[in-house]
């Protein structure tokens, strides 16, 4: 019985060291900072409570667990989702860092910016799990609780509907946001705070 806690107890530290800044992220796309730390500490309960179910790579599932608590918030108080959604797009409105990855052929960050923002929730969550959470189709896919098949098609249409939303941004406002602009160096992602056991449970 020791060895066994000892073991999982590892296997939760790895985990939780490795993943923890990348669920924080995707919890706070979606909820806000605040809410998304909420969100985080209970995803990593459930990982602590379920420790032997967690699979390699460990990060599709932490975000689907993740997913699932910010879908359980909306059903039970719309509420303090609708503001806690709120937050989490006026976050990624003054984003600066990533916006490349999500349309790498865009030098102007400020007009791909206004072109995410302008898409769905869920084109938005699908282009971001891959391009900014680094998840491969096959994993956004077990993120989002569809088939590969599905999600080829529907990152395909909205690939297509991010193109046509980047054509839409007007050409004399990028060029005046280009000329006073420089987009930042990426900033590799902070290591998580320690927290004790029962605290925590590409595009082309």
């Amino acid at each position: 019985m020791r060895g066994w806690r000892v073991t999982h107890a590892q296997r939760f530290r790895d985990v939780y060291e490795e993943c923890y800044p990348r669920v924080l992220a995707y919890a706070t796309s979606l909820v806000g900072r605040q809410v998304g730390e909420d969100i985080t500490s209970e995803t990593f309960t459930v990982a602590w409570r379920r420790v032997r179910d967690i699979p390699q790579p460990a990060l599709p599932w932490l975000l689907g667990v993740a997913r699932n608590l910010v879908r359980e918030l909306r059903r039970r108080d719309s509420h303090q989702y609708a503001l806690a959604a709120e937050e989490a797009q006026r976050i990624s409105s003054g984003a600066r860092s990533d916006v490349g990855d999500v349309a790498a052929d865009v030098t102007d960050r400020e007009a791909a910016l206004q072109a995410l923002a302008s898409l769905s929730d869920a084109d938005r969550e699908l282009l971001t799990l891959i391009a900014w959470h680094g998840l491969s189709p096959k994993q956004a896919a077990r993120v989002l609780g569809c088939t590969i098949a599905t999600l080829t098609v529907r990152l395909h249409r909205a690939r297509r509907r991010l193109e046509k939303a980047l054509e839409a941004v007007s050409p004399a406002e990028t060029a005046s946001v280009a000329a006073t602009q420089t987009p930042p160096s990426r900033v590799p992602p902070a290591r998580a705070p320690h927290h004790s056991a029962d605290r925590k449970g590409a595009l082309t």
